[in-house]
């Protein structure tokens, strides 16, 4: 059965064979009746429209824009037709080789791959709108008619004021020529010497930004007057003499009083004061502190509430009538006039005082010079001492001093004392140069563990 199907199969897909049956289709259609739908809704528009020949026109038009460049309907004759006049000659082109030798065969052609990346579309590339729009476009435009509008009425912007007032650059002066590095007949050049000045127009170094910022004069000066490295008193030598020793020791001897004054002065602030102890009586009173004075309270209400009937019965009857009030008023009218009376009275009574006043005024002019010399002579004094730059006040270091029967007779047997590097660092302090520091606390985070070793431990 098999077989006779499939001998059947091959015979019907032969070019030659005529089928005698009617065609599926054609029984389709004939056998299936036209189905109605309702257009009215969307959802059927394109499920049951036929758009074939709108897609089929939209095809050709873009096929047309492709290949001719627009609708061949709008082109003109020239476009589209052209004279034959025959083939022309092709001329022979000699392409040479790279390496100079000649070589036979065909001339070179393109290859295959970049022909089909070539654009062969005479469409237009669509529109960069990004390249035609200009950042703050309607500001610009705004500004560009503010500007003609000004123009108009012969006003001249700021700017241009600016660049018609700006000095013009020497353009007749020749640039220098730079010479080479190799050249050993070329000058010497100091590397620390002086800044050639700037040739250049001032506004466009200023608006190129290559004009290099003023320094300011307060970076110029000194932050202390003070030297350095400070000269010690000549009491400090090894070998000094009596007086100069004795007066270095009674400078030191002031310091160590000053601190102990300092130091007594917060004991004493510390201290505390005998009356603020507390006693037996103390203790007592502020244990019963409360008990005893509730009766007295309590006698003391009804007081109260009488007294204050007897104010308030006090401020009705206070009230005033319509005569002390004319009466009232009256009086403060006087007390104007008789004000305004006296404050002529001492105007003109000023006038015979010129004398004193001139010399009171001469009086306060020299308090206020005095008080001007007073204040720079202070703030002079104040330029040789530590300012205060940092949380921690200045503390001047110890006095290397030696006594009487510490001194050395030669420098074999002086000792020394003191730290260069710790004086050194006290120094910028004291010139204001680095803020006053301590120095940092050691904390360890584990605790030490003490363990006997056992060699140690057979010993004992």
């Amino acid at each position: 059965m098999a077989p006779s199907r499939r001998t059947k199969r091959v015979v019907a897909s032969q070019p030659g064979f005529l089928n005698l049956k009617p065609s599926s289709g054609a029984a389709g259609l004939t056998s299936i009746r036209r189905k109605r739908v309702n257009k009215n809704k969307k959802k059927n528009w394109n499920k049951h429209s036929d758009i074939n020949d709108v897609t089929e026109f939209l095809e050709d038009v873009r096929h047309q824009e492709r290949t001719v460049g627009g609708l061949l309907s709008e082109k003109s004759d020239d476009h589209l037709f052209f004279l034959d006049v025959g083939q022309p000659k092709k001329a022979e082109q000699k392409v040479e080789p790279v390496d100079g030798k000649k070589r036979k065969g065909k001339a070179v052609r393109p290859l295959r791959i970049d022909l089909i990346l070539q654009h062969d579309s005479l469409v237009p590339p669509a529109k960069d709108v990004l390249a035609y729009q200009q950042p703050n476009a309607k500001k610009l435009r705004r500004i560009a008619q503010k500007a003609e509008q000004l123009a108009a009425k012969g006003v001249v912007p700021r700017r241009q004021k600016q660049l018609l007032n700006r000095r013009p650059a020497d353009r007749t002066a020749k640039k220098a020529v730079t010479e080479a590095n190799n050249n050993p007949d070329r000058d010497y050049y100091d590397i620390w010497g002086q800044e050639s000045k700037d040739t250049a127009d001032p506004w466009y170094l200023q608006q190129t930004g290559k004009k290099r910022i003023k320094r300011p004069e307060k970076l110029n000066e000194k932050p202390s007057v003070l030297p350095a490295v400070e000269v010690i008193a000549p009491g400090g030598s090894y070998n000094p003499d009596f007086f100069s020793h004795q007066a270095l020791l009674q400078e030191a001897h002031e310091v160590e009083v000053k601190k102990q004054k300092e130091e007594d002065k917060i004991e004493r602030q510390l201290a505390v004061n005998k009356e603020h102890i507390a006693t037996e009586e103390t203790i007592l009173r502020e244990q019963v502190e409360g008990l005893v004075e509730e009766e007295n309270e309590e006698e003391a209400a009804p007081n109260e509430q009488e007294e204050g009937m007897a104010v308030g019965a006090i401020t009705v009857a206070e009230k005033k009538t319509e005569r002390e009030r004319k009466k009232e008023r009256a009086y403060k009218v006087k007390e104007q006039l008789r004000q305004a009376n006296r404050y002529q009275n001492d105007k003109r009574q000023q006038l015979f005082q010129l004398r004193s006043i001139k010399t009171s005024i001469k009086q306060e002019e020299q308090e206020t010079m005095a008080k001007q010399k007073q204040r720079k002579a202070n703030q002079e004094a104040q330029k040789a001492q530590p300012r205060r730059l940092g949380k921690l006040k200045f503390k001047a270091q110890d006095m290397e001093v030696q006594l009487s029967d510490e001194l050395a007779g030669s420098l074999r047997q002086l000792k020394p004392e003191g730290s260069v590097l710790k004086d050194r660092f006290k120094s910028l302090q004291k010139r204001n140069l680095i803020e006053p520091r301590e120095r940092a606390k050691f904390k360890r985070r584990l605790k030490l563990k003490y363990v006997e070793k056992r060699a140690f431990r057979e010993i004992t």
